[in-house]
């Protein structure tokens, strides 16, 4: 079949669907901003239902659906080069004749698939319709394409698997922290939900299923972002080594990370690779939404730039899903998890290290330390002595520790301490 008529053929399919129904998350796309919106973030994430949510939005509203034309470019009918995607558009009027171009909203999910495709995009933003909508699973690709050619002409919206808010949501459990953390079996009914969210995360299918298969689906999504989003996008010839890679740095989580000792652990073993293929790895799963890096704080950006680093991965789930947490390292994913939600609110997250460390510090205006339980005297000297210089150094006057369900008040040195459980502390912050 010629490819416009494989195009007709998509394009007619979804104007005869019936669109899925779909929770609410707290991102919402403009439908009339005038810009190109550009929605990037890991596979799974979301990133195609909130296209769908704002498709529904514009039927509601009263757009013909006729007049909206989603395009998923990882559909396996689609071999589009950059010189076929004005055949999209020759499909579309031949379908529609009535239809001006200029009236349509255009849905291109999974966009970079194609190579040059921001040519065209820019050509459909400048000559025919302002109504354009495109997503991305890698930062690097989309992002340097939107950088060089759309250049003021975007507005770019990044989609992270669900916060704890967002989790209740689809849990369809309401809880009014005001109230309810009164009521005993609705906090009991809370506190269980929150470890269902430390343990499996927050891609928006994985709390909607059975807990036998929550794994099973979570350990696939690893391997598609693996092959599809590194092993092929980028080439590798050594995919087992880029696995053994990924899997010692989820074994890192939370600490200074240092692919030097990884590439000398290869070595030891007579597996040829050079340091710069791993950094590379580790740039590679950054790019892909897989991992996000924390930088060590400092008043010069190069230094911190160029400082030690820590590593998180992008969901609790996925990181259960390629290792194994015992009890005794319940706080490397407790430790992860506020990095997601703090991640998904604030813009400038660091770690401090003086004498003592403290894991996070936000906007240089608030400290936070993470620990599972705050019981042993060992563990709240150190939580408490870190969390105190940094707050010096910051000059703030109070501080948080994040602990799974220990709740108090102390104030040492002039500085209030909050250690607050976690399930609390992510519905302050958000």
């Amino acid at each position: 079949m010629k490819k416009k008529e494989v195009l007709k053929s998509i394009i007619v399919e979804f104007h005869s669907w019936n669109l899925p129904s779909v929770i609410e998350r707290n991102i919402k796309l403009p439908v009339d901003s005038n810009k190109i919106v550009s929605v990037i973030g890991s596979r799974r994430a979301g990133k195609t239902y909130l296209l769908f949510r704002t498709i529904s939005e514009l039927i509601s509203d009263g757009i013909d659906k006729r007049r909206c034309v989603y395009i998923n470019f990882e559909d396996e009918r689609m071999d589009l080069t950059k010189e076929d995607l004005n055949l999209l558009l020759q499909a579309y009027s031949e379908l529609y004749p009535d239809i001006d171009l200029k009236d349509i909203y255009l849905f291109f999910d999974e966009i970079q698939n194609v190579n040059g495709w921001e040519r065209f995009v820019r050509r459909v933003y400048e000559t025919i319709t302002k109504n354009i909508f495109i997503t991305g699973s890698n930062s690097k690709l989309l992002g340097d394409e939107i950088a060089t050619s759309l250049r003021g002409r975007t507005l770019t919206y990044e989609v992270s698997p669900l916060t704890f808010e967002e989790f209740l949501r689809f849990k369809d459990f309401k809880f009014d922290f005001n109230v309810d953390i009164y009521d005993t079996n609705k906090k009991a009914k809370l506190i269980k939900l929150f470890n269902e969210f430390l343990v499996y995360g927050g891609f928006p299918e994985i709390p909607l299923m059975r807990k036998e298969l929550k794994l099973l689906a979570l350990q696939e999504y690893f391997n598609v972002m693996i092959y599809r989003d590194i092993v092929e996008r980028y080439s590798i010839k050594e995919p087992f080594v880029l696995k053994y890679f990924i899997k010692r740095v989820a074994e890192n989580i939370t600490s200074s990370f240092s692919t030097n000792k990884i590439y000398n652990e290869l070595k030891s073993q007579g597996i040829k690779v050079s340091k710069n293929t791993l950094y590379n790895y580790l740039y590679y799963m950054e790019t892909s939404f897989l991992i996000g890096l924390v930088k060590k704080h400092h008043h010069s950006v190069l230094k911190s730039e160029l400082s030690e680093k820590k590593v998180y991965f992008v969901d609790n789930g996925l990181l259960n899903a390629i290792r194994s947490f015992g009890e005794t390292s319940r706080g490397a994913l407790l430790e992860n998890l506020i990095w997601h939600e703090l991640k998904t609110k604030y813009n400038s997250i660091k770690f401090f290290k003086g004498k003592r460390e403290c894991d996070f510090v936000v906007d240089e205006r608030m400290a936070i330390q993470v620990c599972y339980e705050f019981s042993s005297e060992a563990t709240r000297k150190r939580e408490i002595e870190g969390l105190i210089e940094c707050c010096k150094y910051f000059n703030l006057k109070e501080g948080f520790i994040v602990t799974f369900d220990d709740e108090e008040e102390i104030v040492e040195e002039g500085v209030r301490i909050k250690v607050i459980p976690a399930y609390r502390f992510v519905n302050l912050v958000g």
